[in-house]
């Protein structure tokens, strides 16, 4: 990982897998021309990637190879996936994914995901690793929770270390997903809560019930939809989640996590957010960019901004 000091002297960090080879299912192939190649287990895909603004590495041959390619709308053709081999029909459906023994489904969303983002598995690893050295020493479970939680990859990575997990998402389809996902992992006996709500609410109603947690982690969406269609713009609704966290958080949190995929954020703004929130705490934030390193030519693509507090 590199670090590197702005004209504010503040650090912006680049959260990225030490080792690439540690996902073996997933490869960033190559990058440019507004575009992204992938390898997801078997199959190749193409997806828009706007900030990839240089010539590709490789040569159009090997991305004619693409066995589908998800088009946006801004590209001048209809948005959606277009499949290129005979087995189009089949990769609409899910395939098993994994990563450190954690096995999750992998699908072509109507999103242009997949059903996770690997650029989070340096966040898994972080998650996994500071649970389990906080569960020797406390007399009780960690209680985790993680808001947008979507398909569930990092709610299992807490649950495999010992934590009391609630998972929280306000779509039922992907709430489901993350019960397929437990249950692929082996991990169906654990003790994970999977609730369908809208994120705020569900923080205001924990907190008059006095219930607490000691890791939050989210990833809010810049815009969405609630399950009785409440509206979520990330601008106008970062400072109320933020606030509503806050209420939710234990005398003595172990560390929260926040990234954002909003593009008129930054890092420092998203630092900044997260140190402002757990000023009480003491502790410490590192913000900075998840990036997943480019096979092609080693370059260290970025795709999110995100901020991590932590008392250690």
């Amino acid at each position: 990982m590199k670090i590197m000091p702005n004209q504010n002297n503040r650090q912006i960090k680049i959260f990225c897998l030490k080792d690439s080879k540690d996902f073996r299912d997933y490869e960033l192939l190559d990058t440019g021309d507004g575009e992204k190649l992938e390898r997801f287990g078997l199959y190749i895909f193409v997806r828009p990637y706007e900030d990839a603004v240089w010539k590709k590495t490789l040569p159009e041959s090997e991305w004619n190879k693409a066995d589908g390619k998800f088009w946006s709308s801004k590209q001048g053709a209809k948005a959606g996936w277009k499949m290129k081999n005979e087995q189009g029909e089949s990769l609409l459906k899910k395939w098993e994914m994994e990563y450190k023994g954690i096995k999750f489904l992998a699908r072509p969303t109507s999103f242009r995901h997949l059903g996770f983002f690997p650029e989070h598995a340096v966040h898994w690893d972080f998650i996994e690793e500071r649970i389990k050295s906080a569960e020797v020493g406390l007399p009780q479970k960690v209680k985790f929770l993680n808001l947008f939680g979507y398909t569930g990859v990092a709610s299992l990575f807490a649950l495999r270390a010992g934590a009391e997990v609630t998972h929280l998402d306000a779509s039922k389809q992907v709430l489901n997903w993350a019960k397929e996902n437990q249950k692929l992992s082996d991990l169906q006996n654990l003790p994970m809560r999977v609730i369908e709500d809208d994120a705020i609410k569900f923080l205001e109603r924990e907190a008059k019930r006095g219930n607490k947690y000691d890791v939050i982690i989210m990833d809010p969406p810049k815009f969405g939809r609630g399950p009785k269609g409440e509206v979520w713009k990330i601008e106008e609704m970062l400072p109320k989640l933020l606030s509503a966290v806050h209420q939710v958080l234990s005398d003595q949190p172990l560390f929260v996590i926040l990234t954002s995929y909003a593009d008129d954020s930054s890092s420092l703004t998203t630092g900044y957010a997260l140190e402002e929130m757990m000023k009480d705490f003491g502790g410490h934030v590192e913000a900075g960019e998840l990036c997943i390193l480019e096979k092609s030519n080693g370059r260290v693509i970025p795709l999110a901004n995100t901020a991590v507090w932590s008392i250690i």
